[in-house]
């Protein structure tokens, strides 16, 4: 901990998405000393640019204390394995078995705290936004891919690897839609159905395209609430925070919550649910910074 008047210790972040890894030295949302964007191309350029821009950073604004890495998966969790610290069975093409956390150690010699992006994000909420206070809940992201993480029982969600709630299969009525699925492992899973790729491939046209009364979006909030029921029965969440780019349509929220409520139907006698539930499904109060300052709070030590 700082003595009163000194400065805050400095963290290195790191969220590692398929499309962009977005880096940042600071404290916190409110000290952010330096931030980019790359873009992700092959393991070893982005790897390099990531390492250069720590390596400037450290040498304008003082040394790191750690670094952390919040990285699209799957990932290696384990660390007694061989491959911890890896990206795993990705269908990203060139990513599949990469090292990630080992790399950035070497580069930097600072210790290195590693965990999926998802729940790097959830633990920038629970520090500083929208999940302060809780010790269960939910984190999920819909976007190009759909993820999810967060805390029980105040512990960031490990196990057998770690949550892949974008794979959970979900009722899928064929008659009503008959879009096969965009997963290359499950077809219709929910992340098949329901990221933004999903949505391109069923529709032809970007999310963000599709007016607000367009028929995508009712079918949309049925499989997103269809995930959120399935969640609230099995891990009785305290809050769900919701973020990705595919939620940015205002209209989705309400949406989401009503069949979240229809699918329930009173049985979960909880009134975040029965009469709270704009204060429990919710955006992300950190926006799209989640992830990246979450990897700051994940270098500080999570819970």
């Amino acid at each position: 901990m700082a003595v009163s008047g000194s400065p805050p210790a400095l963290w290195g972040g790191v969220e590692g998405g398929g499309t962009k890894f977005v880096c940042m030295v600071g404290s916190g949302p409110d000290d952010v000393r330096a931030e980019r964007v790359i873009a992700t191309t092959s393991p070893a350029d982005t790897f390099a640019e990531a390492v250069a821009f720590f390596v400037a950073a450290r040498e304008t604004h003082g040394a790191l204390g750690g670094l952390g890495i919040g990285s699209f998966g799957p990932v290696d969790l384990h660390a007694g394995s061989p491959t911890y610290g890896y990206i795993t069975t990705t269908p990203k093409p060139g990513w599949a078995n990469v090292e990630v956390a080992g790399v950035f150690a070497r580069a930097l010699g600072v210790p290195v705290a590693f965990d999926t992006d998802v729940n790097a994000a959830a633990l920038g909420e629970w520090r500083w936004g929208a999940a302060q206070g809780l010790h269960t809940f939910v984190y999920l992201t819909v976007g190009t891919g759909i993820g999810g993480g967060g805390l029980m029982g105040g512990r960031l969600m490990h196990g057998l690897i770690h949550p892949e709630i974008g794979h959970l299969r979900i009722p899928h009525d064929r008659r009503q839609d008959p879009f096969a699925g965009a997963c290359p492992y499950h077809g219709d899973c929910l992340e098949g159905l329901a990221s933004g790729p999903a949505l391109k491939a069923r529709w032809g046209r970007e999310a963000e395209s599709l007016p607000a009364d367009h028929e995508a979006w009712p079918l949309q909030a049925r499989y997103l609430a269809l995930c959120l029921a399935n969640l609230v029965c099995t891990l009785s969440p305290q809050r769900i925070v919701v973020g990705g780019g595919v939620m940015a349509q205002p209209h989705l929220f309400p949406l989401v919550r009503r069949e979240v409520q229809s699918l329930l139907n009173d049985y979960v006698r909880a009134a975040e649910i029965l009469s709270g539930i704009d204060g429990y499904i919710v955006p992300p109060a950190l926006g799209g910074r989640a992830g990246v300052l979450g990897a700051l709070a994940l270098a500080a030590g999570p819970p």
